[in-house]
C-alpha cells in the first residue's frame, strides 16, 4: 500500500493504538511494522488468529507477556561462548517463566473446553518453558546485584570466611576504640577507606599511632589510618573478596553453559511469545473498540453494517451503513459541509486497510470487505506553500498520480473532487475523472457539491448517488449516510434559518438556472417523500415485529399445552385410581374394626383414638390437595357476620373449620381446619349452620353422660381473643368434658401473641391430674400457636 494513503486515512494512529497493547519489545516491533497486504491467504489466517485470541480473552481473561525481555543480544553472546551477566540471565529466567504461564493458559483452556485447539494451537505446542533451567537461575540469582550464598559450595565457604574475618577486625578495632588509644581518635567510630577498615586519628598523633595511612579529611585535621594489628586481617578479607568474585564468575559461567545448551528452545520461545503478544495485542484492540471479524466474499464487494470510525469518540460517533461494489462500483456522496461525508469516506478506506492488515473492524458482525491491491485517497487540504501549489493544484497532482496507477483492483477515494477552481470547469473535470475511473472498473467513492455529478450518477449505469442526511429544522446533520438519494446543499434553507432576509434569498433563487432550480426542487420533494416513507416503514416494521412475537408466543404456549395435556390427564387418572384404592382399603379395614368394637363397650376408647387418627389423616390429605369449588355462594359474607369460633367452610380447600381471628381491612383472616391453621380471604369461605349439642336421652348414668359428651365435644378449643381470666374457666370445663367423653387427645388454640395465654394454659395443664402430657404444636399443626394435650 502507498504510504500517502496510509497517512491520509490515519492508519498510523491505529497502529499506535495497537502498539500500546503489546508488552514485549519484538511484539511492539511487529505491531509497528504491520502493513496491509493483498495476500488473501495471509489476511484470512491473520483474521482467524485475531478472532481466536479474542475468544481466549473473553472466556479466560487477559494473558500477560510483560516478562518477555529482549534477549537477542544475549543469544548472540552465547553463540560465541561468552559468559552472560546477572541481568541477562534474569531476563532469560523471566522469559521462561512467562513461557510457563502462557503454556498453562492455553492448556487450561483446552482442558476446560475439551477441544483440539485453534489457529494458535501450533504455537502453543512449540513453547518450551524449560522449568529446570529457570528454577536453577532463580536459585542462584536473587536479584540483579546479589548471588545467593548457596549458589555453590565454594561461594558459601568464602562468604562464611568473610564474615568470620570481618568479625575479628571489628573486635580488634573496638578494643582500640575503647582502650588507651581512645584520646588519639577524632571520633569513636570505625570507617572504611579504599576497601579497608580504618580509624579517624587526630593529625598530631600521626607518629604515635602505629598503622598505614589511607586518607585524610579536607581540613587535614583527621587522618584515616589502618592499625597495624588489622592489616593482616584486611589483607585476608581482600583476598576473600577476590575469591568471592572468582566463585561468582564460575557460577555465571555454569549457568551460561546450561543456557547455551538450550539456546535453540530459548530463541524459539522468544519468537513465539513475541508473535503471540502481537496477536493478542490485535485482539485487545478489537475488544476495546468492540470490533468484529470482517468477511471477504468471493463476489468482491463492500458491505459495512453500523460501522464506527475507530478514532472518533465512541460516545459521539454515529454508525454508518454503506455498501459498494455489488449493485454499483461508483458512489457519489453529496450534501452540506460538516454532514459526515469525509468521515464516511475515511471510514471505508480505513476499514479496508485494517481488514487487509488482519485487524478487526468496529462494525456489526457479518460486515464484508473486499481485498484491493491498492488504496488511493485524495482527502483534506493539500495546499503546499513550499511548492507554491494552491489547493486545486495540489489535489490535481494527487489525482494525476492516481490516474496513472489505478485499475480494477483499486479503491479510489476523492474528497471534494474538482473543488478549488471555477465551478463549471471543476464540475466538468470531476465528471471526466470519475468517468475514466469507471471505465477502468475501479471501485470509487467521491464527495462533491456539484449538481452535475448528481446528474451523472443518476444517468450512468453502475453509478449511485448518496447523501449525508441534514435536518433543516435544527440546522444540524444527523450523520446518517443515505444511499440512493442525492443530497441538497440546503444553502437557502440554512441562510433563512440563520436570519438572512427573504428578499435576498428570493433574489438569489432568481440567479439560479432554471434547470438547476427545478432539479433542487425535485430533490427536496424526494427527500420529503423519503422521510415520510421511512416513518411509515418504521411503524410497519414495529407492528410486524410485535405480531411476530405474539404469534411465536402463542405457538409456544399451544405446543406446551398440547405436549403436557396427555401427560397431566394420565397422571391425574393414575393418582385418582391410587387414592380411591387406598381409600377403599382403609374403609374396609375401618369397617371390620368398627364391626368388632360394636359388640362390646370395652373398646370405646380405642375406637375414639382410631377415629381421631382417621380424621388427622384426612386433614393431612386435604391440606395438600386444594380443590377449587366453583359452586356459587348463596351470600357474600361481611366481617360482621363472623365471630371467633364460628363454623365455616373453606371453598378452595373443600374443608370445614372454625374462625380463629376476625378479618382485617383486606378481608384476610386465620381459620383452623382440623390441625391446619391457615390464612384465607373472606371471599373464599362460607358460613355453615352453627352446631348445638344434641341430647339423645336413650342412655342413663355415666353411659348417658359419656355419649352426650362424645357427640357434642370438638377436638379443639379456640381461646384466641380471650383474656387469661376469661379463658381459664372455659378451658377447665372443656378439658373436663373431653376427658369424660374419653377423648385421647385435644388441641388448645391460644395463638402466639405476647405468650401470656400460652403460659396460663400450660400452668393449668400442669395442675390437671388427668392430663398425661402436653406439648406445643409442630409444623403443620399450628406451631407455637397451639398446645396438643393427651389424657391418661
Amino acid at each position: 500500500m502507498n504510504i500517502k494513503a496510509l497517512h491520509t486515512l490515519e492508519y498510523d494512529k491505529i497502529i499506535a493504538k495497537l502498539e500500546s497493547y503489546a508488552a514485549s519489545p519484538l511484539g511492539k516491533e511487529y505491531c509497528k511494522n504491520l502493513l496491509p497486504t493483498d495476500d488473501e491467504e495471509y489476511i484470512l489466517k491473520a483474521q482467524r488468529e485475531t478472532s481466536d485470541a479474542l475468544t481466549h480473552i473473553l472466556t479466560q481473561g487477559e494473558v500477560s507477556f510483560g516478562g518477555v525481555k529482549d534477549i537477542r543480544a544475549s543469544l548472540k553472546r552465547l553463540e560465541i561462548g561468552s559468559i552472560l551477566g546477572i541481568g541477562e540471565l534474569l531476563n532469560i529466567s523471566s522469559l521462561l517463566s512467562t513461557a510457563g504461564s502462557v503454556k498453562n493458559f492455553f492448556r487450561k483452556n483446552l482442558n476446560e473446553n475439551n477441544e483440539t485447539g485453534d489457529s494458535l494451537n501450533e504455537r502453543y505446542q512449540l513453547i518450551e518453558p524449560l522449568s529446570p533451567l529457570m528454577k536453577e537461575i532463580r536459585r542462584c540469582i536473587i536479584d540483579e546485584n546479589t548471588i545467593a550464598d548457596d549458589a555453590s559450595v565454594g561461594l558459601s565457604h568464602v562468604r562464611r570466611s568473610m564474615k568470620i574475618a570481618g568479625g575479628k577486625i571489628h573486635d580488634q578495632l573496638n578494643s582500640i576504640v575503647n582502650g588507651s588509644s581512645r584520646s588519639m581518635l577524632q571520633d569513636a567510630i570505625i570507617t572504611m577507606r579504599n576497601g579497608r577498615y580504618c580509624l579517624p586519628v587526630k593529625a598530631e598523633y600521626r607518629s604515635s599511632f602505629n598503622g598505614m595511612l589511607h586518607d585524610q579529611s579536607a581540613t587535614g585535621s583527621t587522618l584515616f589510618i589502618e592499625p597495624a594489628s588489622v592489616v593482616k586481617l584486611n589483607n585476608e578479607i581482600r583476598q576473600l573478596e577476590l575469591d568471592e568474585q572468582e566463585e561468582i564468575e564460575k557460577i555465571l559461567a555454569n549457568l551460561s553453559n546450561q543456557t547455551a545448551e538450550q539456546s535453540f528452545f530459548i530463541e524459539q520461545d522468544f519468537r513465539i511469545l513475541s508473535e503471540l503478544d502481537f496477536i493478542f495485542a490485535k485482539a485487545m484492540l478489537s475488544k476495546n473498540m468492540k470490533g468484529t471479524r470482517p468477511v471477504f466474499p468471493k463476489e468482491k464487494y463492500i458491505d459495512i453494517k453500523d460501522g464506527r470510525h475507530p478514532l472518533i469518540d465512541p460516545k459521539k460517533v454515529v454508525p454508518i451503513n454503506l455498501h459498494l461494489g455489488r449493485d454499483f462500483s461508483l458512489l457519489v456522496v453529496t450534501g452540506p459541509n460538516t454532514g459526515g461525508k469525509t468521515v464516511s469516506l475515511k471510514t471505508i478506506g480505513l476499514f479496508t486497510l485494517m481488514g487487509q492488515a488482519g485487524l478487526h473492524i468496529p462494525a456489526f458482525d457479518g460486515s464484508s470487505l473486499r481485498i484491493f491491491n491498492e488504496v488511493y485517497a485524495d482527502i483534506g487540504d493539500e495546499q503546499s506553500i513550499e511548492q507554491s501549489l494552491s489547493t486545486f493544484s495540489s489535489h490535481m497532482v494527487n489525482t494525476v498520480s492516481i490516474l496513472e496507477k489505478a485499475d480494477e483492483n483499486s479503491l479510489v477515494l476523492f474528497d471534494e473532487l474538482g473543488a478549488g477552481t471555477d465551478p463549471v470547469e471543476g464540475a466538468a473535470l470531476a465528471t471526466a475523472i470519475l468517468s475514466n475511473l469507471h471505465n477502468r472498473h475501479s471501485t470509487v467513492m467521491a464527495t462533491t457539491h456539484y449538481s452535475e455529478l448528481k446528474l451523472y450518477a443518476l444517468q450512468t449505469p453502475d453509478v449511485e448517488n448518496a447523501c449525508c442526511e441534514f435536518d433543516v429544522t435544527t440546522l444540524r446533520p444527523t450523520y446518517k449516510l443515505l444511499i440512493g438519494v442525492p443530497g441538497k446543499s440546503n444553502a437557502f434553507a440554512i441562510s433563512s434559518k440563520l436570519g438572512l432576509t427573504d428578499d435576498i434569498i428570493e433574489d438569489a433563487k432568481n440567479h439560479v438556472a432554471s434547470d438547476a432550480k427545478h432539479f433542487e426542487d425535485v430533490l427536496a420533494e424526494l427527500e420529503k417523500t423519503r422521510v415520510e416513507l421511512e416513518k411509515e416503514h418504521e411503524m410497519v416494521s414495529k407492528s410486524r415485529k410485535e405480531i411476530s412475537e405474539l404469534k411465536k408466543s402463542l405457538k409456544e404456549k399451544n405446543e406446551k399445552i398440547d405436549n403436557s395435556k396427555d401427560r397431566i390427564l394420565q397422571h391425574a387418572n393414575e393418582e385418582a385410581s391410587r387414592i380411591l384404592a387406598e381409600a377403599k382399603d382403609y374403609a374396609d379395614e375401618t369397617i371390620r374394626k368398627y364391626t368388632k368394637w360394636a359388640s362390646s363397650d370395652k373398646h370405646i376408647k380405642e375406637m375414639e383414638a382410631q377415629r381421631a387418627a382417621l380424621r388427622e389423616k384426612m386433614d393431612s390429605k386435604q391440606s395438600k390437595i386444594k380443590v377449587k369449588n366453583n359452586k356459587p355462594k348463596s351470600k357474600q359474607l361481611k366481617p360482621s357476620d363472623l365471630f371467633i369460633g364460628a363454623d365455616i367452610k373453606v371453598l378452595s380447600l373443600g374443608a370445614n373449620g372454625t374462625v380463629s381471628t376476625l378479618p382485617n381491612e383486606k378481608g384476610d383472616l386465620f381459620v383452623q381446619a382440623g390441625l391446619l391453621r391457615t390464612k384465607v380471604n373472606i371471599k373464599d369461605i362460607e358460613l355453615l349452620p352453627q352446631k348445638k349439642p344434641e341430647n339423645t336421652g336413650n342412655h342413663s348414668g355415666s353411659g348417658k353422660i359419656r355419649m352426650n359428651k362424645a357427640s357434642g365435644i370438638k377436638g379443639e378449643i379456640n381461646l384466641i381473643g380471650m383474656t387469661v381470666d376469661q379463658a381459664m374457666p372455659v378451658l377447665e370445663k372443656y378439658l373436663d368434658d373431653a376427658y369424660l367423653a374419653h377423648m385421647s387427645q385435644v388441641t388448645i388454640i391460644h395463638g402466639r401473641g405476647t405468650g401470656a395465654l400460652r403460659t396460663a394454659t400450660h400452668n393449668h395443664l400442669k395442675r390437671t391430674k388427668y392430663v398425661k402430657f402436653f406439648r406445643l404444636g409442630e409444623f403443620g399443626e399450628g406451631d407455637m400457636g397451639v398446645t396438643i394435650v393427651n389424657f391418661k
